[in-house]
């Protein structure tokens, strides 16, 4: 056998590294793209912007704050593939999260961040109006934390109305909050879950949804072998000892699924 010489190899090598930096990678993450990448996705179609909202909140011992970013960024990249013409934008991680003067709610634990609503709000609606102008004809928020529902709508309507007539339309699929919610915990007591192990923040439902997305989120040996922890710890109802990875892939499922159609829906012939 012929031995390549030291040029050749550096030849070969140089041609599959320019190669591999040439190629635009297969990503509907924004933030993993350039600005001219973006450009040619526009063009070729993918005029859908998700705006995924997450939220940075204590929830119990055994799960990390950033619970809500993390779970919306993977769901929502999901939803884009599924789609086929969407992009994901950064996940917004500031949301009103209640008081601090004096602590209120999840203020009252170490790590959660606030913002006010009109900071919040403000913000979105930014973040649309950007993409409106390089070309996103539909803007979709999606909420993972129940507590600022009612924001995103207020600021989709307002959108809407100073947007009329431009082409472009802003939505809050209720699909994506009302799965992960209502409808995931109507889902775990088909498979047998009764509601005092569901609960509501960091019960069972909350944290098997995360386990499906990021395990390693999860303090799992530790809460396995700790006593049911209650509202004292930040856990507000159910008992997230006995969460899954599987059934937190019936919640995830469910969720993107019935969000890509809630999409296409709201869409068709835009």
């Amino acid at each position: 056998m012929k031995l390549l010489s030291r040029a050749a190899v550096a030849a070969i090598v140089f041609a599959l590294t320019h190669a591999a930096v040439a190629q635009v990678p297969g990503t509907v993450q924004l933030e993993d793209m350039t600005w001219t990448e973006l450009r040619d996705n526009i063009h070729a179609g993918k005029t859908t912007i998700i705006i995924p909202i997450g939220g940075t909140e204590q929830s119990g011992p055994y799960v990390a704050l950033g619970k809500h970013n993390v779970r919306v960024k993977t769901l929502s990249e999901r939803i884009a593939e599924g789609l086929g013409n969407a992009i994901v934008a950064p996940v917004v991680a500031y949301v009103p999260e209640g008081s601090y003067a004096p602590p209120t709610s999840h203020m009252r634990f170490p790590g959660t961040i606030t913002v006010p609503d009109v900071v919040f709000e403000a913000t979105l609606e930014s973040a649309a109006n950007s993409f409106k102008i390089h070309g996103f004809k539909n803007i979709v928020f999606l909420g993972d934390h129940g507590g600022y529902q009612n924001d995103v709508r207020r600021v989709v309507a307002q959108l809407n109305k100073a947007w009329a007539g431009s082409g472009a339309h802003a939505f809050v699929p209720p699909e994506y909050y009302g799965t992960s919610s209502d409808g995931y915990a109507q889902i775990l007591r088909e498979h047998g879950v009764s509601d005092g192990e569901i609960g509501t923040h960091a019960g069972l439902s909350d944290t098997s949804l995360l386990l499906a997305v990021a395990p390693q989120m999860v303090r799992l040996d530790k809460l396995k072998s700790a006593p049911k922890p209650g509202a004292a710890e930040g856990v507000y109802g159910g008992d997230p000892r006995h969460s899954t990875v599987e059934l937190g892939k019936l919640g995830t499922d469910a969720i993107v699924s019935r969000t890509i159609e809630a999409i296409r829906k709201e869409s068709a012939g835009r």
